[in-house]
């Protein structure tokens, strides 16, 4: 499973939402998008300055991750930025990877 960790930020009207039902209450609704998509949720954190709330999830695909993002911003009370998150072992397994690439206007490039 991959991790992920979204960035929310709050307009006024989902900043009230999270003053009426709490913290604990868009926690747990968060734990339970996570279950649906065959994912936990790992921490979930407010903050204050850019974004309102950091959370880490772990998900099922990637497809659980694309799929979730637009339809939680388009409720319009919470918009996200989401990362996929690597381990350690996944960025030193990356230099073993072959590659090719085309600059524009050049050769490709094989590795």
């Amino acid at each position: 499973m991959a991790k992920y960790l979204v960035r929310g930020r709050y307009p006024a009207e989902g900043a009230r939402g999270v003053e009426r039902e709490g913290g604990d209450g868009r926690r747990d609704a968060i734990d339970r998008l996570a279950a649906s998509l065959r994912g936990s949720l790992k921490s979930f954190f407010f903050a204050f300055g850019e974004s309102d709330t950091y959370i880490v999830a772990e998900l099922a695909s990637h497809d659980a991750a694309a799929g979730s993002a637009p339809a939680v911003d388009d409720e319009g009370t919470v918009g996200t930025a989401t990362t996929v998150l690597l381990t350690p072992e996944r960025v030193d397994a990356a230099p073993e990877l072959s590659w090719e690439y085309r600059p524009p206007g050049e050769q490709a490039r094989l590795r």
